[in-house]
């Protein structure tokens, strides 16, 4: 049977469009693919090293866009509402006690880096000289209040009645022999308080502003097997996203290990 001109016609553009619809279909799929991933990192170490994992990513088509905070809330707040996509920059007991508190649906996907809290004086040149009495700085937040008495347990100033607990309190210090005075101060301001303690707990992010490095200027230091270590944070529904995993990947890679042994001279520690 032939078909007049117009039916031929007809059909031709259907048929047309039809491929049209399929490659703009193609097109979106891959669009998709590509999304643009935003990370959530706060300023300093976390910011520093994220912006070699965009250079690595990117050689591996995918778009990292980073975003920025000055406090430790936003960036949770933000991956819960899916603002961003994945966050970098709490250590694990930090983001459990958020979710604890919050019932935010967030879960960890891989380790990034610590920084070390140390112990450090101006009074002091070791622990073995410290006196009966002395004062003692720890941060006054229950997170990073526990690390200080783990940190001071590990040497051998005091005991916990639970030997090991990131929920440790100063309550729980069942043996003091050196009869340690404990004050507990804004962990912003402790590093500034060094000249009226005989010791202090300086979080990473604090004393490399005062100009204290931790491998250099500590009487004693976290090492990698710190419970502190820092981690990728996503919503508990994207534990799976093979997208994700590569990030977790790149950021745990040769690369990247380099260039935090490189860049921060043992100040920040890979904790892969």
């Amino acid at each position: 049977m032939k078909l007049s001109l117009s039916k031929a016609l007809a059909l031709t553009l259907i048929a047309a469009a039809i491929i049209f619809t399929a490659g703009c279909g193609s097109s979106d799929t891959a669009s998709t693919d590509k999304k643009e991933v935003k990370i959530g990192v706060t300023a300093g170490p976390h910011a520093e090293v994220m912006d070699e994992v965009v250079k690595e990513a990117a050689k591996q088509g995918i778009t990292l866009k980073v975003v920025e905070f000055n406090d430790y809330v936003q960036p949770n707040t933000a991956l819960a509402q899916k603002d961003l996509d994945i966050n970098s920059f709490q250590h694990q007991p930090y983001l459990d006690n958020i979710v604890k508190k919050q019932g935010l649906n967030l879960k960890s996907i891989g380790k990034t880096i610590i920084l070390p809290m140390g112990v450090f004086s101006h009074k002091y040149k070791n622990l073995s000289d410290v006196t009966s009495g002395a004062r003692v700085a720890i941060p006054n937040d229950p997170t990073n209040g526990a690390r200080a008495l783990l940190l001071l347990q590990a040497a051998k100033l005091i005991k916990l009645q639970d030997g090991k607990t990131v929920d440790a309190t100063v309550q729980d210090i069942v043996e003091n022999p050196k009869d340690l005075q404990i004050v507990e101060l804004d962990a912003a301001q402790i590093a500034r308080s060094l000249d009226d303690m005989d010791l202090a707990c300086v979080n990473t992010n604090y004393a490399i502003p005062a100009g204290l490095n931790p491998q250099k200027d500590s009487l004693t230091v976290e090492d990698k097997n710190s419970p502190y270590a820092n981690v990728f944070a996503v919503r508990t529904e994207d534990t799976d996203n093979e997208t994700y995993k590569k990030i977790v990947a790149i950021y745990q890679s040769e690369p990247i290990r380099k260039f935090i042994e490189e860049h921060f001279r043992g100040s920040v520690l890979p904790a892969f």
